[in-house]
């Protein structure tokens, strides 16, 4: 054979060696986790008409290893999405978006703070943590058909909290702060711009001296992707060591976020003070070193390689990640910045969950808020004593006011580094006002009640850094307070405010100022656009369905949203999102006018309803465009909750999820259960009482 050819085929090969490799070295070398040690777990699962788990244990451990074995059975992929993250190894199955976190796993340490601080928690956190896990591995072993990827099992109880650590500073805007630096620009002086946001909430609570009937009443309505990591999953646990809660969770943890026990529950809704530092370090000539006081210390510097899925194969891409006493740093071409944010080192949230679902009363719920481990979220709190209150819940560097903090800050001066928070009792709350209400949709803190019962901005300081937004959501609620004279909620009224869906016109919100924006241009020679605008200017700035309008301005909103997501509403083009919200409904629908329901849907599976709602309403939808030209709901109201005490202290709860109890079992019943009930706001109960929750149970069994 002529040399050239020994050579070609030499070379073809070597390419097949290579490409074979890229396929198989990945899952032959993943992170080895310490599987927690074997050993009988006592646990009963016992599914309600609507899938919905409830968990009884003997202890709290054997509680989470029935969790992870019910959940697994509802989203078994999704929780092996998260335990990927949790190992650094998402960009395996979500290729370059994956690897993306990973290199912030790397880059925040996220394994090796878990590894510290795991032995530090409580003796009862980690066993509950250990059984989670031992679940997880459980319930892989008995259905090996659905593992993902080779190499993500045995998962140790330090992978979940490793995960946690990596996914709880992106709630305060890491995100964005390191988006920003690793695009070479300096972040923005600190500021909530981000008015268009779609992951915010809503959370109501009426106590008997702001009811009508002398109820106390909390609605838990937080606003989430209705699929993925932070998808909301309904569950019920109970114990002999005193867990006894009903809510949803994430996937990767074990006890309910949000919800309530028999005495008290509690909401939650994402806060956004300024709980983010950037420094800007001085750095010796070759790159070493970065000075620090009167000291050069040395830039710690690791290799973390990423693994990108690209096809079959998973390619090893190298990313230096860098350390100095402030956190990590991220050098681009302006330099090197460190990142500092509340929490770090921290990572100890799910003690604080584990205590708030064990409070029996407000002053244990307090003792519990007090640990200050959930390091950002306001709570929004009711008990069956009548106690009603908001925590403005956030880990607030004590800073020094000499500094200017919303902005970039020295790195080199020791004086500009925190170390500590503020204490508990300094951080905002609202308690039990006098008018018996309290309400947040994402906003400052100074607006929480009615008038004149608020606290003021000046009662505190500003390298606090809380923020002083207020949404369109908070603008309408508050205008509905205004409406009540006589300043007491009957149930249907609170009710009514929670899925109201009319728009506020006041000026300071983003839905006004796109609309005075799409009134103010000149049609005059563009037929199209004058109609389009003309019927805009017709809406009754409602998403009810009612208005002829209405479709329009749920398209229009829609896709400003999309536009204004990072930049604000005066990024948004409106003639040309006029002009596409006409083509889009001409197109599918041959009207500008068709019914709201025609255009705004919940689809899941075989199920594809109608609803109403929207953008920024109060019954907030935020969609995705479908092929068909359809707005299919992805992220707003989500799991809610509606909680209700009576006078005589007796309890009743209900709640509805967008889609089901099996979040991402196509096979199943409650794959997409509760899609009519979500479309048209309608409720199920959520049965607390162990003997409510057998009688009427679907099914009974034990894990395996």
């Amino acid at each position: 054979m002529h040399i050239v050819g020994k050579l070609f085929i030499g070379l073809a090969f070597l390419i097949a060696a290579i490409l074979f490799g890229l396929m198989i070295w990945d899952p032959l070398t993943p992170i080895r986790s310490e599987a927690p040690p074997v050993r009988t777990y006592d646990v009963e699962i016992v599914r309600d008409d609507y899938g919905v788990p409830h968990v009884f244990g003997e202890t709290d451990a054997d509680t989470a290893y029935g969790v992870a074995w019910a959940h697994s059975e509802d989203d078994f992929t999704t929780i092996q999405d998260s335990i990927l993250m949790a190992k650094g190894r998402f960009g395996t199955v979500a290729g370059t978006d994956g690897a993306v976190f990973d290199y912030i796993h790397a880059l925040l340490g996220s394994r090796a703070t878990a590894a510290d601080y795991y032995d530090q928690m409580p003796a009862d956190i980690r066993a509950m943590m250990e059984a989670y896990a031992a679940g997880l591995n459980a319930f892989a072993e008995a259905h090996p058909h659905e593992i993902k990827r080779a190499g993500i099992f045995p998962v140790g109880a330090e992978d979940m909290l490793a995960g946690s650590i990596t996914r709880a500073p992106f709630f305060m805007g890491l995100d964005s702060v390191l988006r920003a630096l690793t695009s070479n620009e300096e972040p923005g002086r600190w500021a909530v711009t981000d008015v268009t946001e779609a992951r915010g909430s809503n959370a109501f609570a009426v106590s008997p001296a702001g009811s009508t009937d002398g109820y106390t009443r909390l609605v838990v309505n937080s606003h989430q992707p209705w699929t993925g990591p932070v998808a909301w999953w309904e569950v019920r646990v109970k114990s002999k060591e005193g867990l006894d809660a009903a809510g949803s969770l994430f996937p990767g943890t074990f006890v309910p976020l949000h919800g309530h026990n028999q005495n008290l529950g509690w909401a939650r809704t994402v806060n956004r003070p300024d709980l983010i530092d950037v420094y800007k370090l001085v750095l010796n000539e070759d790159g070493t070193q970065y000075r620090f006081g009167n000291e050069w210390l040395p830039l710690k510097e690791e290799t973390a390689w990423l693994r990108v899925k690209f096809g079959p194969l998973t390619i090893p891409v190298p990313r230096a990640v860098h350390r100095s006493v402030h956190g990590p740093v991220i050098v681009n071409d302006l330099g090197a910045y460190a990142v500092r944010y509340a929490g770090i080192g921290n990572p100890g949230a799910v003690e604080q969950d584990v205590a708030l679902i064990k409070a029996r009363n407000f002053e244990e719920f307090t003792s519990a808020m007090a640990m200050q481990k959930v390091h950002a979220t306001n709570y929004i709190y009711a008990d069956r004593e009548g106690n009603i209150g908001l925590f403005y819940n956030a880990s607030i560097p004590d800073r020094s006011p000499d500094y200017d903090w919303p902005g970039i800050l020295p790195g080199d001066d020791p004086d500009a580094l925190w170390t500590e928070t503020i204490a508990y009792e300094a951080v905002p709350k609202v308690v039990n006002p006098p008018s018996g209400f309290i309400g947040n949709a994402n906003n400052a803190p100074y607006f929480t009640t009615f008038e004149g019962e608020n606290l003021k901005p000046s009662d505190f300081p500003q390298e606090y850094g809380i923020e002083d937004r207020i949404t369109a959501r908070s603008l309408r609620f508050f205008e509905m307070l205004a409406e009540d004279e006589d300043r007491k909620f009957s149930r249907e009224e609170l009710l009514a405010m929670k899925f109201d869906k009319t728009y506020t016109k006041n000026p300071e919100s983003w839905v006004k100022q796109l609309w005075d924006r799409a009134m103010a241009l000149d049609t005059a020679g563009d037929e199209a656009l004058a109609e389009a605008q003309a019927l805009f200017r017709s809406w009754d700035w409602t998403s009810d369905g009612q208005g002829e309008a209405d479709a329009f301005a749920a398209y229009f909103l829609q896709l400003g949203a999309n536009q204004g997501r990072t930049d604000g509403p005066e990024a948004v083009d409106v003639p040309q999102t006029l002009r596409d919200t006409s083509d889009a409904l001409k197109t599918h629908f041959g009207t500008l006018t068709p019914p709201l329901t025609d255009v705004l849907r919940v689809r899941r599976g075989n199920m594809d309803v109608g609803t109403t709602g929207g953008v920024e309403a109060l019954r907030a939808i935020y969609s995705t465009v479908a092929d068909d030209g359809r707005l299919v709901g992805a992220v707003g109201d989500s799991f809610i909750m509606f909680v209700e005490w009576g006078p005589d202290g007796e309890m009743t709860s209900s709640s509805v999820h967008n889609f089901g109890s099996a979040v991402e079992r196509p096979g199943s019943e409650h794959y997409n259960s509760q899609v009519e009930m979500f479309a048209e706001e309608r409720w199920k109960p959520a049965l607390l009482p162990e003997e409510d929750v057998r009688a009427k149970a679907a099914s009974i069994y034990r894990p395996g």
